[in-house]
């Protein structure tokens, strides 16, 4: 049976999406959870799934093409199955640029070299090149068209991505440098008030912030965290990883401890639907991510089943990806996440509460751990300490069901042993 392969939603934000890369060739056997291709959406690049086996029968969409969700990319089936017409009229028909290759461009040279014949391009069309060349830019195909189209040249405008690579919000942010002759005198100040454009990421983001506060009925839990122990145990279990290279962190420390709470309180791994609250069998922790494009909550899958160190590992991987550096996001990593995690102590900051990522019930946002005087046994001590805010959603739990699981979270870290 001919099954269609679709271009995926990433998010409840994402509308439309880009083929980066196809990772199986025409004919080549697909096995469903495949890693099929690589998808450049407003936020990151995901690789994308199969979510049936049999042959890669026909890609419908070509390396380069942006399509909106729910466009028939390919088809998947058996050797005889008979694949359905292609309408002139797909869905799939975007106008697009060139293809993902590199672009050739003359050294110092302050004009736009590439030329470009745009054309529509449907399945069978594609975008004519003329490079001229010595130095190489790698930029994606999203960041050359909006290039063009803001007569920008691309070759001056430094590249964020993985290895330099220039991405579309290196492209939107991207203003010419202005340079100033030093001067003894004083001069008045000139603030640049013009205008400024959204990235898609960052419109993305207010999609989803705007979302989440509209429709989700946040309260907030505050506790302050002895964090003591837990850094002598930090301390301590670094020195015995120290010839593995592994460290961990107070973040690190901070999701095993809410992993144990959600293990004790699954109510808050659930989510609202409607007349009923819906469950889910594994903890996938969001970790919030500040990349250069925006923020990002990709997940940490079944956390339930993994130690401290894990975790530890686990996060840092999926840091990378997040920045494109050892591989991609896969889908699941990117939507399925149960409930949230977010941490500015490396900044400096004391305390915030953070919005909750739609559907989650929760999450939980955490500042530095700084050292504060406190009252212990009748004495004024110097304590270790960190404070930690939970956004609930109201329709999910109320506020002493809330208090109850930040008070697990707090006796994990306050009890280190509890982590291991």
């Amino acid at each position: 049976m001919i099954t269609e392969v679709t271009m995926p939603s990433m998010g409840a934000d994402m509308t439309e999406g880009t083929i980066v890369k196809w990772l199986f060739n025409e004919g080549d056997d697909v096995n469903k959870g495949d890693k099929i291709a690589e998808v450049e959406t407003d936020k990151t690049v995901v690789e994308m799934e199969a979510y049936s086996s049999g042959k890669l029968r026909k890609i419908l969409i070509s390396e380069g093409t942006m399509v909106t969700v729910g466009t028939v990319i390919a088809y998947i089936g058996d050797e005889n199955d008979e694949i359905p017409e292609i309408s002139s009229e797909s869905p799939g028909k975007q106008e697009i640029d060139e293809p993902s290759t590199e672009i050739q461009v003359e050294d110092n040279n302050v004009e736009q070299v590439e030329k470009i014949e745009k054309v529509e391009v449907n399945q069978t069309e594609t975008v004519k090149v003329n490079n001229n060349d010595n130095s190489r830019v790698k930029a994606s195909p999203i960041a050359r068209k909006l290039a063009l189209e803001k007569s920008i040249n691309i070759a001056d405008v430094p590249g964020t991505g993985p290895g330099g690579r220039i991405t579309k919000t290196d492209v939107e942010n991207y203003s010419p440098q202005k340079t100033f002759a030093p001067s003894n005198s004083s001069k008045a100040i000139s603030i640049d008030s013009s205008d400024i454009d959204l990235s898609t990421m960052r419109q993305a983001i207010a999609r989803v912030t705007v979302k989440s506060k509209s429709t989700i009925p946040h309260y907030y839990v505050t506790h302050d965290i002895n964090m003591t122990a837990a850094m002598s145990f930090r301390s301590q279990m670094n020195e015995i990883l120290a010839e593995t290279n592994e460290k961990i962190s107070v973040n690190d420390m901070l999701l095993k401890a809410v992993t144990n709470a959600l293990i004790k309180y699954p109510k808050w791994n659930s989510s609202y639907d409607e007349n009923k609250l819906s469950g889910n069998a594994s903890i996938n922790l969001g970790v919030a991510m500040a990349l250069e494009e925006g923020l990002i909550v990709p997940a940490i899958m079944s956390t339930e089943n993994m130690s401290l160190s894990e975790i530890s590992q686990s996060v840092k991987d999926l840091s990378n990806r997040a920045r494109g550096i050892g591989g991609n996001l896969t889908q699941d990593e990117l939507t399925k996440g149960t409930f949230g995690t977010s941490n500015l102590g490396m900044f400096g900051t004391k305390s915030f509460s953070a919005i909750i990522v739609p559907p989650n019930a929760g999450i939980i946002a955490v500042g530095k751990v700084e050292q504060k005087p406190i009252v212990q046994n009748g004495n004024i001590v110097i304590a270790s300490i960190m404070s930690a805010s939970m956004s609930a959603d109201h329709r999910v739990g109320d506020g002493a069901e809330a208090a109850m699981f930040m008070s697990e979270v707090q006796s994990s870290l306050e009890n280190p042993l509890k982590l291991i």
